[in-house]
């Protein structure tokens, strides 16, 4: 049997994070250094207050050309309402809302404190681990 189906055990857990206060162009380095679409933004405690995507940055560097005016800090380009998940939660029924939904990712938050992420290709993983299982155990009865 799986010892379990949670979010907790298939989220990733280390991050690439910012602060409000970076600087919009180094944000973006990062994402492109690590070849992903987008971020959590975090205070100093940890708390996520907002998310900062490609969308995001194109946003800030297109206003920026129009304004004549490039730059700024990712706190002012980033979403600031996050949809997040639960450690605890299912992995079977978030991936109900991957399929419901647009996103590729939800950040992982316990407690008001960023703890994870987890992606479209994480649940894809468990739940085919939890369909093998499921298969392995009708077979053997």
């Amino acid at each position: 049997m799986l010892k379990s189906i949670k979010v907790r055990d298939y989220m990733t857990r280390h991050l690439v994070t910012f602060r409000s206060d970076t600087d919009l162009f180094t944000a973006i380095n990062r994402l492109l250094e690590h070849r992903i679409s987008g971020a959590p933004v975090t205070d100093a405690h940890g708390h996520l207050i907002g998310l900062l995507s490609e969308g995001d940055c194109l946003r800030g560097i297109l206003s920026g050309a129009y304004y004549e005016a490039t730059g700024g800090t990712v706190g002012t380009y980033m979403s600031t309402e996050v949809e997040t998940v639960s450690p605890e939660a299912d992995v079977i029924e978030l991936s109900e809302r991957f399929l419901r939904g647009r996103r590729g990712r939800f950040p992982v938050v316990e407690q008001g404190r960023l703890v994870g992420q987890i992606s479209r290709s994480d649940v894809l993983r468990a739940v085919k681990e939890f369909a093998q299982h499921e298969q392995g155990k009708h077979v053997t009865e």
